[in-house]
């Protein structure tokens, strides 16, 4: 990445400006007392209509134009070219949200208002997103079946974008764990990467899908894979919306049911850890843990080049002073 800064080395004298408008008041308004010789008194009277000359009005402005630009070459205007490269991390990271149809109960908070689990869930993962810039993420959504919104990338622009897609009931219902965790082993096996972790959410049990999500975790760690699992959802019952006969929508309080033994011995079988998320507030604790659990040094290369400046108001400072002497010097400032 390369870019182009202007800057001063010495910002702070550039506040000596502020004292031009001091010394153009004293100094600056008018010219200096013309001075010549009349042969009589009366030729004086005429002439005395205008006792001072513009010429030094003149001087007294290219005095502090001079003074102005020689502040601004002392102040060292610089123009950096800077280039810097960032490796990648060597961190895969595979996320796996559930989007089945219990994930639309409405026991979460988003910005003071009542949300659904899955758009929480949306939010708190580009933020993870985003404090992982060195990574390549990957998403895998699941239902009743697996499947893939995003292959592993550093684009996480592209990443969030399709994040921002997903929706419930884009396949059949039910919550495949075992077959979610298949998946995103299979997405991360292949590739030449030094930590591999898949970070799994679900709000329920495992219903569908042949895979046992036991087995799966067995063989994730045996490719060397990570687990994180998360349980979504408050403690007992949670609000969720359904439409009554008439198509009106209402809602209807439901048992929360999480297998939350399992979701622990998946995480222990790949040396991740369970968490469990009964809030907003909860949630993104656990994906900041997780965050920094497996965090990793950047790797930044900088290189910088500077143009100095100084020459381009140096010179014409030095010019207008020297001009400012030289018409000082003639007869001009002794006309009226």
């Amino acid at each position: 990445m390369t870019s182009v800064n202007f800057q001063f080395a010495h910002p702070e004298l550039l506040f000596l400006l502020l004292l031009l408008p001091a010394v153009a008041l004293l100094k600056g308004k008018v010219g200096g007392v013309a001075s010549l010789r009349f042969p009589s008194v009366a030729a004086a009277r005429e002439a005395g209509g205008k006792p001072r000359g513009r010429a030094g009005g003149w001087l007294a402005a290219l005095r502090l134009l001079a003074l102005a630009a020689l502040i601004v070459a002392l102040a060292r205007p610089q123009l950096g070219r800077g280039t810097t490269e960032v490796e990648a991390s060597g961190i895969d990271i595979l996320l796996a949200i559930d989007v089945s149809g219990s994930m639309e109960a409405l026991d979460f908070e988003l910005n003071g208002d009542r949300a659904n689990r899955l758009e929480v869930v949306k939010q708190v993962v580009k933020q993870f997103v985003d404090e992982r810039p060195n990574d390549r993420i990957g998403i895998v959504a699941f239902a009743g079946r697996p499947y893939l919104v995003s292959p592993l990338t550093l684009d996480h622009e592209w990443l969030v974008k399709r994040l921002e897609s997903v929706k419930i009931g884009q396949v059949e219902d039910g919550t495949a764990i075992g077959s979610a965790i298949v998946s995103a082993s299979n997405h991360l096996k292949d590739q030449d990467s030094k930590s591999r972790i898949v970070v799994l959410l679900t709000d329920g049990m495992n219903n569908a899908g042949a895979a046992n999500p036991t087995t799966a975790a067995e063989a994730a760690k045996a490719i060397g894979i990570k687990i994180y699992t998360v349980g979504a959802g408050t403690r007992g019952q949670a609000p969720m919306p359904v439409k009554d006969q008439f198509g009106r929508s209402r809602l209807r309080m439901v048992e929360v049911d999480i297998d939350e033994k399992t979701l622990k011995e998946v995480a222990d079988e790949t040396g991740g850890q369970y968490f469990r998320a009964t809030d907003t507030a909860s949630l993104e604790q656990i994906y900041a843990a997780i965050n920094q659990l497996e965090t990793t040094k950047r790797k930044l290369k900088k290189y910088e080049d500077v143009d100095e400046l100084f020459l381009y108001a140096l010179l014409p400072g030095l010019c207008f002073l020297g001009l400012e002497r030289f018409l000082g010097e003639t007869r001009l400032r002794r006309l009226p």
